[in-house]
């Protein structure tokens, strides 16, 4: 049954600013990614999504809450991945293990793929005690507790050295997706890390 008319003007101006939030907040992730949060201001958010910067400024008051809101959002979304790919892979630790680095590996290679959005954040965010890289600490201690978790599920022999070797392989290879580009050694994370994961003893 059709709401009532005056139901209808209510949830209008609400509907409206949700809408208006929304385009405001999915310009600025898809242009902080690509052009970088420092380099993109407000007032290019405001032109790319034709929303007035009132009302950006009614839902991020600044443009570092706006920054944190993205993080937020990216963060979410990453480990929603890892979920599903967990989800897939339950009670067969090793297998998941490769499952997640295989996921990854594909995202660095892909077309919309500018690097890990963390660690463009902490490079450009240099001050630790900015709750921007309180974000990107949360994220990168989150990855590398779940991937310890992972080892020690499979019995790698040294659960804490086989974590920190494909920490460092996923992140070195984000980064040197942007450095060297898709077709350099970022292509090499599943290889290596299946090498890595195969001589620590891993099983199941």
């Amino acid at each position: 049954m059709p709401a009532p008319a005056s139901t209808r003007a209510k949830r209008g101006p609400a509907h409206a600013e949700d809408s208006a939030r929304d385009k405001v907040f999915a310009t600025a992730r898809d242009l902080f990614y690509r052009e970088g949060f420092r380099a993109v201001g407000v007032d290019a958010v405001v032109a790319a999504s034709g929303v007035a910067k009132t009302t950006l400024y009614r839902w991020f008051p600044t443009k570092d809450d706006l920054v944190v809101a993205v993080l937020d959002s990216r963060n979410e979304e990453f480990w929603a991945q890892w979920e599903a790919t967990a989800e897939r892979h339950m009670g067969r630790p090793r297998e998941e293990l490769l499952a997640q680095v295989r996921w990854i590996a594909r995202y660095i290679a892909s077309e919309d793929s500018r690097g890990c959005a963390f660690l463009n954040a902490a490079a450009e965010f240099p001050d630790p005690s900015h709750a921007v890289r309180e974000k990107v600490a949360r994220n990168k201690q989150t990855l590398r507790r779940r991937v310890l978790s992972l080892c020690m599920a499979a019995g790698a022999e040294d659960a804490a050295l086989l974590a920190d070797q494909l920490v460092l392989m996923i992140d070195g290879a984000f980064a040197g997706s942007e450095a060297l580009g898709k077709n350099g050694p970022a292509r090499t994370l599943q290889r290596a890390a299946q090498a890595v994961i195969d001589a620590a003893g891993t099983r199941g």
